[in-house]
């Protein structure tokens, strides 16, 4: 490649969220509106317990069977529910933490999602932790893709700039 040569594609990043825990959604929504807003192509893989903050708030429980309802009931929808992985102490660490950062003018991540979205980071969520957990596509928030599989994210991946695991 000589000197002269400008890359013309724009940087791109991709990330993985497995997890549904708020101190990993913060980072997540950060990191993909950050890279966003700096023109680079982003893509949100969501899978396993990471699609469980794409449930619609008002869809109590999902699932096919009593297990998977019961998973679903042990995962609240929607990310304004959200605990935290460490230190919730008895459901008062993600108020505390949200407090802090609207303290610290921090936009909530529901907030970074949909900010997100406007400006077009792709968010996929993954089609085979649907079919598992028995989550429907009308379950979920508007303004997602179509629900892909791993081969797709690893696809993407591969061919990324940046790849992250959430």
């Amino acid at each position: 490649m000589s000197e002269n040569h400008v890359n013309t594609e724009p940087e791109s990043m991709t990330i993985i969220a497995f997890s549904g825990d708020l101190d990993k959604l913060w980072p997540t929504m950060i990191l993909s509106s950050t890279a966003a807003a700096n023109g680079m192509d982003v893509t949100v893989f969501y899978t396993f317990w990471g699609l469980f903050p794409l449930v619609k708030d008002d869809v109590r429980i999902t699932g096919y069977d009593a297990m998977t309802k019961m998973l679903a009931g042990m995962n609240a929808p929607g990310m304004k529910k959200a605990k935290l992985s460490k230190m919730e102490m008895g459901g008062m660490g993600h108020w505390m933490m949200r407090k802090v950062a609207a303290k610290n003018n921090l936009m909530p991540p529901e907030d970074l999602f949909e900010m997100s979205k406007d400006m077009g980071v792709n968010m996929w969520p993954c089609q085979m932790t649907m079919d598992l957990l028995g989550i429907e596509p009308n379950q979920m928030v508007d303004g997602l893709g179509e629900p892909v599989g791993a081969a797709t994210a690893l696809k993407k991946m591969a061919n990324s700039n940046i790849s992250l695991f959430i």
